[in-house]
């Protein structure tokens, strides 16, 4: 009778061990992302409604940090900054190779953060709201402009750097899906911009809105995506 040796199962490093798998803490993060749009467009959409004098068809929704209870819209600006900031990091770990996986996280990262930042740096009075305070432009007026703009534009461009990354693995309806959010993101802030300049009373608020929902819908869609399903693990250019 001799012994039968059997050979040992090859070990791996893959942690968790299957390729894809993420861990609670990853998830959790990633989660972060859902949670973070979500609950700035329900702030935005109920404090809209309740705010005395305020008129969210006209007036853009960083206004709501002026005025009585202003602190209610700082405050949703930094945690949804903060959520976002954290889903950025989910996202990193997640998209570790491929196109995509450094910028698209970067510029999601660039996003929150400038929600954060508009949070204690407030706007000027605009479109009439306060009613009679000065719309004269300050610093800090001019500084929260610019990071609206940054803010559009960063969302603008990860929305076309994941387009790519999917059109690459040929998910062609989440690519269309993705291009189609940058161009309304982008078009509703030129748009914003025109009304709010040349148009008196005319829809600003609305069109804002239009441009920040639709991509935080997409911010949500996206983290959902990335926590149900493993990330294929594909060696295409970086980007």
């Amino acid at each position: 009778m001799t012994d039968t040796v059997r050979p040992a199962k090859p070990q791996t490093a893959q942690t968790p061990a299957r390729i894809g798998e993420k861990s609670a803490a990853t998830r959790l993060l990633l989660a972060c992302g859902v949670i973070a749009p979500l609950l700035n467009i329900v702030v935005v959409l109920v404090l809209g409604a309740i705010r005395p004098d305020y008129n969210p068809w006209v007036v853009p929704d960083s206004n709501l940090e002026l005025g009585p209870g202003g602190w209610m819209q700082i405050t949703n600006y930094i945690v949804t900054g903060t959520l976002l900031l954290a889903f950025a990091i989910g996202m990193r770990q997640v998209l570790r190779s491929g196109r995509g996986s450094t910028w698209g996280p970067i510029l999601l990262g660039i996003y929150g953060f400038t929600f954060f930042a508009i949070g204690p740096i407030l706007p000027d009075p605009s479109l009439g709201y306060p009613a009679g305070a000065s719309e004269a432009l300050t610093i800090h007026g001019a500084v929260h402009i610019l990071l609206g703009l940054v803010q559009f534009t960063s969302l603008t461009a990860a929305c076309f750097i994941l387009a790519r990354r999917d059109a690459a693995l040929d998910s062609r309806g989440w690519s269309r899906y993705s291009v189609a959010t940058g161009l309304l993101v982008a078009t509703s802030y030129v748009v914003f911009v025109l009304i709010a300049k040349l148009v008196d009373g005319g829809p600003a608020g609305l069109i804002e809105r239009i441009g920040i929902f639709a991509g935080g819908i997409w911010v949500a869609l996206l983290a959902i995506r990335l926590m149900s399903r493993s990330v294929p693990r594909v060696r295409l250019a970086p980007l």
